[in-house]
């Protein structure tokens, strides 16, 4: 069957309920909305359970409750005796593959998640931008767009023919016009508060270097596939890239591919939403790619690992 990865998805994959099966069904599950809502001040049941998505808005509070909810997934999924060969994060997914990866305790990934939420708010605020995703353009072609227009990045590399840009507004407007130009298939604004992984938000990369310094990371105990890097890293330097990825593109297509040459097969999703299954999907069609974002999902992968 090969080896497994668990996927953590980042800001955006968000659902209505999101974590509430797996509380009411495993202890371990409840335990962590319990501590993470302890540690952030939050309530994150009510958040998580109870809230509309699009009351979910504020960045401060979408991380932390994306983090419980896929944390809380995670115990379940080893509450059933499912365990991962590699861990990856997508953007803020990062802080629950390193807790799942062993490399920082709970309390810590709470505290860094809260941290990094106000931050990445507070920056956003200060420094306006948006996100747009650009869809049917090969990497290259939208890199020399960004190149050729000035106050634009790439973010994300989502998928083959899936990147997304980030920077000042008007720029990624332009970007988002001359990617038309260029042949793409469409050009999405996304609905985000900020130019997240640019150099528009270095201030809360600033803000969070000194949290991180604090954190006496250990090696993971589960290998950890970096989106900074695309490449397996140690503990030495996990602070650095947690730091790192507030203003470096997320790396996910190379992540995906560089797992596969490990040996990976399956990819499991481990949170709300399904957008990195999809994702896997377009990157390695001959891998296998489940969403655990409910029981149904846990079902799922229970049969498929049971062929």
């Amino acid at each position: 069957m090969g080896k497994i990865a668990f996927c953590f998805p980042g800001q955006g994959s968000l659902e209505m309920g999101m974590g509430r099966e797996f509380a009411e069904s495993v202890p371990e599950a409840m335990r962590v909305f319990d501590l993470a809502s302890d540690v952030t001040g939050l309530d994150l049941k009510h958040i998580c359970f109870e809230t509309p998505v699009e009351e979910v808005v504020d960045t401060a509070i979408q991380q932390p409750a994306l983090i419980a909810a896929s944390l809380a997934a995670f115990a379940a999924l080893r509450a059933h005796g499912i365990e991962p060969d590699y861990v990856v994060g997508h953007s803020v997914g990062e802080f629950a593959a390193l807790s799942a990866s062993q490399a920082y305790t709970l309390e810590e990934t709470f505290a860094l998640v809260r941290v990094r939420g106000i931050a990445m708010a507070a920056a956003a605020q200060e420094y306006p931008g948006s996100m747009a995703a650009i869809l049917g353009l090969e990497d290259e072609t939208v890199e020399t767009l960004c190149r050729r227009i000035l106050g634009v990045w790439p973010a994300n590399y989502n998928c083959p023919g899936q990147i997304v840009v980030s920077g000042q507004n008007e720029a990624v407007d332009e970007c988002c016009d001359q990617a038309g130009v260029a042949g793409a298939r469409r050009a999405v604004k996304l609905a985000v508060s900020g130019a997240f992984h640019s150099p528009l938000v270095a201030k809360a990369a600033d803000a969070l270097r000194p949290h991180v310094e604090k954190i006496p990371f250990k090696q993971p105990e589960v290998p950890f596939m970096s989106t900074v890097t695309a490449r397996l890293e140690d503990a030495g330097k996990l602070g650095t890239l947690l730091v790192d990825q507030l203003t470096a593109p997320v790396k996910f297509t190379q992540a995906t591919k560089a797992l596969v040459e490990e040996g990976v097969k399956t990819f499991v999703e481990v949170g709300p939403g399904n957008v990195l299954s999809g994702l896997v999907k377009r990157i390695d069609r001959s891998v296998e790619s489940i969403s655990v974002s409910n029981l149904a999902g846990l079902a799922k992968l229970k049969e498929h690992l049971a062929v």
